[in-house]
């Protein structure tokens, strides 16, 4: 099917779908070359084709239109990530710690939780998510949840106290 222009047929136009299959994977190799970023190339050619689908009618030459498109959108955000570059190369580099023991021990005791108590635990004490909340979001029902909560507790429980056991700490009772 060919585009139509204000009810004439235009002859020599391919309709949109054909323009696009023809079109895409060139482009986006151009780009890339130009761009050195596989994925960036496959945006801006995309970009490039969604701003064309509306003026389908009205392009006269949509071949030359997308890749002039495409390139002033890289070239827009290469542009773009090089004021961001230049605005934060003076930027002081600040340097935080890196968690500490209670948090990894904590990290990996969650890690070993099957991942519906995992996800139960998460968030009715991190998140603050009522038990209610927590079984409307997960299917489940209000009682599958409590006994998700449960086990992950002793889990939990039983995971950090071996870990305290073994790293010569002492125990601490509530």
């Amino acid at each position: 099917m060919s585009a139509v222009d204000h009810g004439g047929v235009v002859p020599d136009k391919p309709d949109f779908a054909e323009f696009y299959a023809a079109w895409f994977r060139p482009l986006t190799h151009q780009l890339f070359a130009h761009t050195g970023d596989l994925a960036e190339a496959q945006d801006v050619v995309q970009e490039a084709f969604c701003r064309a689908w509306p003026r389908w009618s009205t392009l006269d030459d949509p071949g030359a239109w997308v890749r002039r498109v495409a390139w002033n959108l890289a070239t827009s955000r290469w542009r773009r990530a090089r004021r961001l570059l230049h605005l934060t190369r003076g930027a002081r580099e600040e340097h935080s710690p890196g968690p500490g023991p209670d948090r990894v021990a904590l990290r990996a005791a969650l890690a070993s939780l099957p991942e519906r108590q995992r996800q139960a635990v998460v968030l009715f004490y991190l998140a603050d998510v009522s038990i209610a909340e927590i079984a409307e979001l997960t299917g489940a029902a209000e009682g599958t949840v409590k006994s998700w909560l449960h086990r992950g507790r002793a889990a939990l429980a039983l995971r950090l106290a071996d870990d305290d056991v073994t790293t010569g700490q002492e125990v601490r009772s509530a």
